[in-house]
Order: C-alpha cells, then structure tokens, then sequence
C-alpha cells in the first residue's frame, strides 16, 4: 500500500520553520514499522529555504507492507503530530485518489474522519 503524505504549513511559518517541521514529520514516519518514505519531488524552494526542492521536505509516499497495523499507526502518528503543532497546518492523506485532510478541526472532529478513512482502507 502507498500513502501519499503531505504538510502544508501555515502560510506565516518562515521557510526554515517549514523545513524543519517538515525533516520532524518525515523522522516520526521513518521511525515507524514502514517500508519506505520517499520523498516526493517537486518545483524550486521557497524563498529563503536553505537547499532542496520544495516537496522534499513538504511531501512524501510511504509505502507499506500488507499488514493493516501500520496503517493504522502511521495515521496516528499522523493525528498526534498534527496535535502536538498548535499552529494552523495541515496534512493531507492519499490512497488511491481518496484524499482526507487533517487541520485544526477539534480533537473529535479529527477523530471520527479519521475512523470512517482507516476503515476504508483498512486491509481485510
């Protein structure tokens, strides 16, 4: 399975807040029982980033093994990194053309999202 992931920071962070929070994200889904988390390519850096295109620290697809335990992990690994970030940021979620997006919604806002997309793509 593939998960494209994707942080869009708050349009007032500074480049090198973006950068950074973007390198924290992508060290939490490495951390984890995944098999991959490539980084995606994209255009130029933003003004006043230090090196590296965009995407490469804004977006990534991480692939997964077959067993849904992961799944369900990396998306809550997710949710509690986004949790963590008072900010307004916020991180989309792709499998297959289907998208869910997490922001600054209340804590069970997110929650029920979250549940009615893990049990779409759940493995069976």
């Amino acid at each position: 399975m593939e998960v494209h992931v994707a942080l869009e920071p708050d349009p007032g962070t500074d480049p090198e807040d973006v950068e950074r929070l973007g390198r924290q994200l992508r060290n939490e889904l490495r951390a984890l029982d995944v098999d991959d988390v490539a980084v995606v390519d994209g255009g130029p850096p933003p003004d006043g980033a230090k090196s590296g295109a965009a995407a490469s620290f804004t977006e990534w697809l991480v692939t997964l093994s077959a067993g849904g335990g992961v799944f369900v992990t990396v998306i809550g690994t997710l949710k509690e990194w986004l949790t963590r970030r008072g900010a307004a940021h916020k991180l989309t979620v792709t499998i297959d053309g289907d998208t869910l997006e997490l922001s600054n919604a209340t804590q069970t806002e997110r929650a029920e999202v979250i549940e009615t997309f893990v049990r779409r793509h759940q493995p069976t």
